[in-house]
């Protein structure tokens, strides 16, 4: 009996915002919205044409976005998360992430079991199952991790670039509202869009001994028209909402002019990499896609296969010679390019190995290293797993730290022959590359850069605050992965040690040619900068 009363309410929902989208937003990017209007609800789209901005803009948006960027220049903005400073209205992505990696694969698979609900109840009511599902039981360390180390990613790219660029940046106080528990969006809406302040539900948490719980339940009822205008201290210049948001009404009466953004407008509002807030070059997590209940519904259906291929694609590396692997990889759908290998010299006058300098994406690494060159090359690492260690198909030394105790490792193993080795100490999903430690470039002087290139469409190879041993498994689990090795040949001798320079030089200049290969940025971020903001520690493993 509930499917005949919940449906009549969905459809009759469904028309109400199909035909306020196409009445009042068609080719628009904004519509404005007086706040001396009569009537609480926004206008209808005769009452909008008779004031003179709207008017206007129906003739030209661009006039319309420069009135808006005029009222929002040095004011106050209001701006209404989902669907306005993000191109998406949709909010179940969000709790995904943080069910997915904050919580359990299971807490994620419940979650989507119920997303039926959400839809037929709406976004009001169904921020309320959704909260329950995703925060009961969560500890607020981890929701707090998730904040900082994943989400922010997800949300950058879902920045709308009309609204950050013409009205949520140019003005001189910036007020976020999110129909979301505040816990999910704050840091980043701080920390990246210089919110000054964000209005949004809380959450009840309990304490169990020492530590801290959430119960999954709101605290109170969702904040409202006094709490926003006690957060503003006066009444905002420019308020900026969705078509369908569930906050339009708290915004109107608490701001001199409401626009709302087209839906329409959106889809070319997607803002460049190159204007983001600040550069995205740290994030965390296992999901490589924005999770919609489309996409994890794929993504489940897909996991059973993906574990069984993730298995023999790690025993074609362990078990067959090398000669085979690399077909037998592609049969089983791995992707790898290699350029640029060269010949050894025929003399055989070379006393010692070459030092193959990597770039580092993944923890196999090495092992495409030597599936290109068709040998073993035993590989440093800094910190690994032990079952990482076991199972791999090559010699791996680890190394302590201790500068002079890795000197002498390394001088040794050189003596022995071929060796590879990751400057950057860690691995960076994003296109720019960490500071190269200049210990390699003071023991060798025959070494050759070599640029690695992982990439993924549904799980990342690696984790700051995951388990490391599923590193391998997340990355041979995705349906395509695929892995670029181009080698560049020797560096030229008067850029190592024996030509003069000092082994600082000489890591930059390796750094550069690398980044200049792959297009990547040069940075001089550390191992530890990475590990302290997305993980909290020092990215040590125990032995």
């Amino acid at each position: 009996m509930v499917f005949p009363a919940v449906l009549p309410k969905v459809a009759a929902r469904w028309l109400f915002t199909f035909y306020r989208a196409t009445r009042k937003l068609r080719r628009q990017a904004f519509q404005l919205y007086n706040r001396n209007a009569a009537a609480a609800k926004p206008p209808s789209s005769a009452a909008v044409s008779q004031q003179g901005h709207a008017a206007t803009a129906k003739q030209s948006p661009a006039i319309l976005d420069d009135a808006a960027a005029a009222a929002a220049a040095d004011g106050t903005v209001v701006c209404d998360v989902h669907g306005a400073l993000l191109r998406s209205t949709a909010l179940f992505p969000y709790f995904m992430l943080v069910a997915f990696e904050g919580g359990s694969l299971l807490r994620a698979a419940l979650l989507l079991c119920a997303f039926p609900l959400v839809w037929a109840l709406g976004e009001r009511r169904g921020v309320r199952v959704m909260a329950f599902v995703t925060f009961a039981g969560l500890a607020p360390r981890d929701a707090d991790l998730v904040a900082r180390a994943v989400l922010p990613k997800h949300y950058m790219e879902q920045l709308n670039a009309l609204v950050y660029e013409r009205l949520w940046l140019p003005s001189r106080r910036k007020v976020a509202v999110t129909a979301a528990p505040r816990v999910m969006s704050e840091w980043f809406l701080r920390e990246y869009t210089a919110a000054d302040a964000v209005v949004g539900p809380e959450l009840h948490h309990v304490a169990v001994g020492r530590r801290r719980y959430f119960t999954g339940l709101l605290a109170g009822p969702a904040p409202g028209r006094d709490v926003l205008q006690e957060v503003l201290g006066a009444v905002a210049d420019v308020g900026v909402v969705s078509s369908s948001s569930p906050v339009d009404q708290l915004l109107v009466p608490c701001c001199k002019e409401v626009y709302v953004v087209s839906r329409e407008s959106t889809k070319s509002a997607k803002l460049p990499r190159d204007k983001y807030p600040k550069p995205l070059i740290f994030h965390d997590g296992r999901l490589a896609f924005l999770p919609t209940p489309a996409a994890m519904l794929a993504f489940f259906l897909f996991l059973p296969l993906g574990v069984i291929l993730s298995v023999i694609r790690i025993n074609i590396g362990i078990v067959l010679p090398y000669k085979i692997n690399f077909v037998a990889g592609a049969i089983f759908g791995v992707r790898f390019r290699t350029s640029g290998l060269r010949a050894p010299p025929a003399d055989g006058k070379r006393r010692r190995g070459v030092l193959y300098v990597c770039t580092h994406r993944t923890l196999v690494d090495p092992i495409m290293l030597t599936t290109a060159l068709q040998k073993p090359v035993p590989a440093l690492t800094y910190s690994l797993s032990r079952l990482s260690e076991v199972i791999a198909p090559i010699k791996t030394v680890r190394l302590t730290r201790d500068r002079a105790r890795d000197a002498e490792t390394m001088s040794r193993l050189l003596k022995q022959g071929d060796l590879a080795v990751c400057p950057e100490g860690t691995t960076c999903r994003e296109p720019y590359l960490l500071r190269f430690s200049p210990l390699f470039a003071e023991l060798a002087d025959d070494m050759e850069p070599v640029a690695l290139d992982a990439q993924v469409t549904t799980l990342y190879g690696t984790t700051a605050s995951g388990h490391k041993w599923l590193d391998p498994v997340a990355f041979f689990a995705n349906p395509v992965p695929s892995y670029r090795v181009e080698f560049l040949g020797a560096v030229p001798r008067e850029w190592t040690r024996a030509g003069g320079r000092t082994g600082v030089e000489v890591a930059n200049w390796v750094q550069r040619r690398l980044g200049e290969a792959l297009e990547f940025e040069c940075t001089g971020l550390t191992r530890r900068d990475k590990y302290m903001m997305l993980a909290g520690n020092d990215g040590v493993v125990a032995k």
